[in-house]
């Protein structure tokens, strides 16, 4: 009895494989398009700000404003500056984003630094661009309090001197920052640990959700359902082959993220891998759910975009769900992508201990059971 339901379940398995390989489409689906979005996006979806192209606006032409422009010259985060002699100039700069970011320096610059009566520093910052406007604005405030810092120091007429810049004080405290887990605060780091688990969980819900409403579309679909194979036989060998090429495709893709990208992998290797195993049986019930209940590829195709949308942005990828509203918050733990990218990240970074580990995995247990429960019963439902 075993025996037979073995040998059925393999045999639709190398069907499945085979069907899948002899798809063009498919075969760029589980080859091309993960690595090369690996290697892409590793480099494009960043939220590092560099290359800030900067408007100044020197009213004071003194040494003292020339000396502060040059520590904005000399970042790296910085790259051209173009220099104008009136408001309208300035303001036609930002206004048509050719540059992100200003600098306005008043006419008593110098005087306010020499009499010790202080002076400001205006940055103005494309708000259009939010996080690049408040990450540029930062490294404009950092440099200025810098320099701010080094007047301070210096000896009489200026020493106890400060730039004046408001909110900044010469308090004589020293402070040391250090960022656990990412030292160099390597964005790579993040990013590539992310895009691992999306790749892996879009590459599952992309097969699993175009292997029945392929039947359908190309008409083997009845002899499926006239074969010996019962609807937990067909599930089953529909579901194994996606989870067995997403976990090679993610071995593989930790491996170039390791090797090429020297991302170190700090966790355990098991734990990791169980995670991508439950994560994705969480995903193939999604996707087979999708399947049974569209009748070609494109419908299925058109399912997996409307599911992906709020899957990534209710994840944490983009902003934090502690940020969310608290009705989004509780919606989030019906996403297994959330809990997913905690694992990936917190693994591969952090170590994670198994004790975190199984608090992020209980949740995805659940969604594995509800998705793949549904999906077995949309699927029996339309058999009848």
């Amino acid at each position: 009895m075993i025996r037979d339901f073995l040998r059925r379940v393999a045999a639709l398995i190398r069907k499945e494989f085979r069907t899948i390989w002899n798809d063009p489409k498919s075969r760029a689906i589980i080859v091309a398009m993960p690595l090369m979005q690996l290697l892409v996006f590793s480099n494009a979806v960043t939220m590092e700000v560099r290359n800030i192209d900067t408007v100044v606006l020197d009213r004071s032409q003194s040494v003292e404003s020339r000396e502060l422009l040059s520590r904005f010259e000399n970042s790296s985060r910085f790259r051209k500056f173009y220099y104008v002699n009136n408001e309208t100039d300035f303001k036609e700069k930002l206004d048509t984003q050719k540059v992100q970011l200003g600098i306005n320096i008043p006419n008593d610059f110098a005087r306010g630094i020499k009499s010790k009566t202080g002076t400001n520093v205006q940055i103005v910052s494309d708000g259009r661009q939010t996080n690049s406007a408040a990450i540029g604005s930062g490294y404009a405030s950092q440099i200025i309090n810098l320099y701010n810092a080094e007047l301070s120091k210096l000896p009489s007429p200026l020493e106890g001197e400060g730039l004046g810049v408001r909110g900044t004080t010469d308090s004589g405290i020293n402070i040391t920052v250090r960022n656990w887990f990412n030292p160099n605060l390597e964005y790579k780091w993040y990013i590539l640990t992310i895009i691992v688990a999306m790749l892996s969980l879009v590459t599952t819900l992309i097969l699993t959700s175009l292997s029945i409403a392929r039947e359908r579309e190309l008409g083997t679909f009845d002899q499926l359902i006239v074969s010996p194979l019962s609807s937990f036989e067909i599930l089953l060998g529909k579901s194994i082959p996606p989870l067995i090429i997403a976990m090679t495709l993610t071995i593989i893709m930790i491996g170039i993220v390791i090797v090429f990208f020297h991302v170190p992998f700090n966790g355990s290797i098991i734990l990791f891998f169980i995670s991508i195993l439950v994560s994705l049986m969480a995903i193939v019930g999604v996707g087979l759910y999708i399947s049974a209940i569209c009748n070609t590829q494109q419908q299925a195709i058109l399912s997996v975009m409307t599911f992906m949308m709020p899957a990534v942005l209710l994840s944490g990828f983009i902003s934090p769900i502690e940020d969310m509203p608290l009705c989004l918050q509780y919606l989030t733990y019906l996403n297994p992508v959330r809990f997913f990218m905690v694992l990936s990240r917190g693994i591969i970074l952090k170590g994670m201990g198994i004790s975190d580990v199984i608090v992020n995995i209980i949740p995805l247990i659940i969604i594995a059971l509800i998705t793949l429960t549904l999906a077995s019963r949309t699927f029996k439902r339309k058999l009848g």
